[in-house]
C-alpha cells in the first residue's frame, strides 16, 4: 500500500485520540451500524481530501463500514494530525497522504496521490481535489501544480477521460469550496453533481457558528496565550463562521468589531451590539485581528501598515489568501519565529506584527479543529451525502445541489435522540392549518 505520513509508530496514540472523539459522535456511530449492514457504498472508489484529524478517521471508519475504497490527502498543509494519519495507515489500511507543515509542493504531490486512485466519488474541503480533476479535463496546464501537470500529462489518452468521466458526483465542505463550485456551475466548466453538504443546516448552523467560534478561540489562544478581556476583535466577515467567532471573542470580555462588504450582515452585527467599521480604520484600533470571510487579500499591506505595534493577526477562512502576505513581506524589515505558530514582522515603519499559523487556519494549525460533537453532525452529513449520491447520480445533472432535505432533518433527529430530547409532533389539526390556504381566524 503507497502511502506517506511522518511516522507510523505514532498509531496508538492516533487511536487513542479517536476513540476519545468518537465518544462525541453518536451519529456518525448510528449510521456506521447501518452502512456495516447495508454496504450501500460497495464498490466505490472515494478520494477525499479533508483535514486528516480524529473527526475525519471517525469519518473514514464509517464510509469503509459502507464498503467504499478510500484514500485521503490533507486539504491544508497545518491542519494534519500526524498521529492519526499514522492510526488510519496502520489500523484501516488505508492510504494517507498528509504531513503536518508540508509545503506546497508535497501538498500537491499528495493531491495528485489522491488523483491517481482514479476516483468514483469525491470529498473535498476547498475544492482543490475536484478543481486539480477539472483543469485535467480541461488541459488548463498552467492552473496545475508541476507534480499534478507531469503526472496528468503522462497518462495515455484514454485515462485522462477516464479520470473525470468515472466520477458520479462529489461533496463539499466548506464555504470556500462551495464559492469555487458555484463558479464553475455558473461557467459551464463543473463535469458532474456536487453536493453542498457546507450548506446543510446541521453544518452550517453549528459546525460554522459553534465549531469555528470554538476552535479559533482556542487555536488563538494556544499560540499566543494572551489575554482576551480588554482587548479590541477585530473580526472580519460577519457569515456564521463571524458571527460565532465573535460571539465567543464577546463571551471572553473582548471589545469586538466587525468589519463587513454586505449591508445586511453590517447591519445585523449592528444589531447584535458590535462596532462596525471599514478595515481601513479598524486597522489602527485593533489589538487581535482575524479574518473569517472567505474572500481574497481582506486585510492588505495598506492595513499592516496602520496597525499598532503588538498586533495580532490570523485567519481562520480555508486559505491563507485572506491576508496579503506578499505585502506583508514588501513591507518587512526582517522576519522571525518568536514561537510555535507565531512569527515576528518588524516592519520598516518601526513596529512588530505577529502573524499566527502562516496566516492558515489557526484553528488546525495550532488547535485541534472543531470539538467532535459538531463535526459528528459535518461528517454524517458527507456520510448520507454520499450514500444519495450512489443512489441517486443517474438522476442528477451537472450542477451544485442543496443537501436533501430530509437527510438534514434526519441528522437533526438523531443528534436529538442521541442527547436524550424529545420535541413536540404536529397534530392532525395543526398539520391541516399548516398546509390549507382556508384556515384563517
Amino acid at each position: 500500500m503507497d502511502y506517506d505520513i511522518k511516522d507510523i509508530s505514532l498509531a496508538e496514540k492516533g487511536q487513542l485520540r479517536m476513540e476519545w472523539a468518537e465518544m462525541a459522535m453518536p451519529v456518525s456511530k448510528l449510521i456506521r451500524s447501518r452502512f456495516e449492514e447495508e454496504k450501500p457504498l460497495k464498490g466505490m472508489r472515494l478520494s477525499a481530501c479533508l483535514h486528516v484529524t480524529t473527526e475525519t478517521a471517525v469519518l473514514m471508519r464509517t464510509l469503509s463500514a459502507g464498503g467504499a475504497q478510500l484514500t485521503l490527502c490533507a486539504s491544508n498543509p497545518l491542519s494534519t494530525q500526524d498521529d492519526v494519519a499514522a492510526y488510519l495507515v496502520k489500523e484501516l489500511n488505508l492510504p494517507v497522504f498528509a504531513i503536518k507543515g508540508e509545503d506546497s509542493e508535497t501538498y500537491y504531490t499528495h493531491i495528485q496521490k489522491a488523483l491517481a486512485f482514479f476516483p468514483n466519488l469525491t470529498m473535498d474541503d476547498g475544492a482543490d481535489l475536484v478543481s486539480s480533476l477539472h483543469f485535467i479535463a480541461l488541459e488548463k496546464w498552467e492552473e496545475l501544480s508541476p507534480s499534478v501537470r507531469n503526472w496528468a500529462k503522462g497518462l495515455p489518452p484514454r485515462q485522462k477521460k477516464e479520470i473525470i468521466q468515472g466520477v458520479i458526483g462529489g461533496t463539499e465542505e466548506t464555504t470556500t469550496g462551495v464559492i469555487r463550485l458555484r463558479s464553475m456551475e455558473r461557467t459551464g466548466v463543473l463535469k458532474f453533481p456536487i453536493i453542498a453538504v457546507n450548506d446543510a443546516e446541521t453544518k452550517h448552523f453549528f459546525d460554522n457558528r459553534y465549531g469555528t467560534g470554538q476552535s479559533t478561540m482556542d487555536g488563538i489562544l494556544r499560540a499566543t496565550n494572551r489575554l482576551i478581556a480588554g482587548a479590541t476583535f477585530v473580526v472580519s466577515g460577519y457569515g456564521w463562521c463571524g458571527k460565532g467567532l465573535s460571539m465567543r471573542a464577546k463571551g471572553m470580555g473582548a471589545n469586538v468589531i466587525v468589519t463587513e462588504v454586505s449591508p445586511l450582515r453590517a447591519l445585523e452585527a449592528v444589531m447584535d451590539g458590535y462596532r462596525v467599521m471599514p478595515i481601513d480604520q479598524a486597522a489602527e484600533v485593533g489589538d487581535i485581528f482575524c479574518t473569517v470571510s472567505g474572500n481574497v487579500n481582506v486585510i492588505r499591506k495598506e492595513h499592516f501598515l496602520k496597525m499598532k505595534g503588538g498586533a495580532i493577526v490570523a485567519n481562520s477562512g480555508h486559505f491563507n489568501v485572506e491576508l496579503d502576505l506578499g505585502g506583508l513581506r514588501e513591507i518587512t524589515l526582517s522576519q522571525r519565529k518568536i514561537r510555535d505558530f507565531v512569527e515576528e514582522y518588524h516592519l520598516r515603519s518601526g513596529q512588530r506584527i505577529y502573524l499566527l499559523g502562516e496566516g492558515r487556519l489557526i484553528n488546525l494549525a495550532s488547535a485541534e479543529g472543531h470539538p467532535s460533537s459538531v463535526m459528528d453532525m459535518s461528517f454524517a452529513n458527507q456520510a448520507l451525502a454520499a450514500e444519495y449520491l450512489v443512489r441517486e447520480h443517474q438522476t442528477l445533472t451537472k450542477k451544485v445541489y442543496q443537501v436533501p432535505p430530509e437527510i438534514d432533518q434526519e441528522i437533526a433527529r438523531m443528534k436529538l435522540l442521541s442527547m436524550g430530547i424529545q420535541i413536540d409532533q404536529l397534530t392532525e389539526d395543526q398539520e391541516h392549518y399548516m398546509t390549507s390556504w382556508e384556515k384563517g381566524t
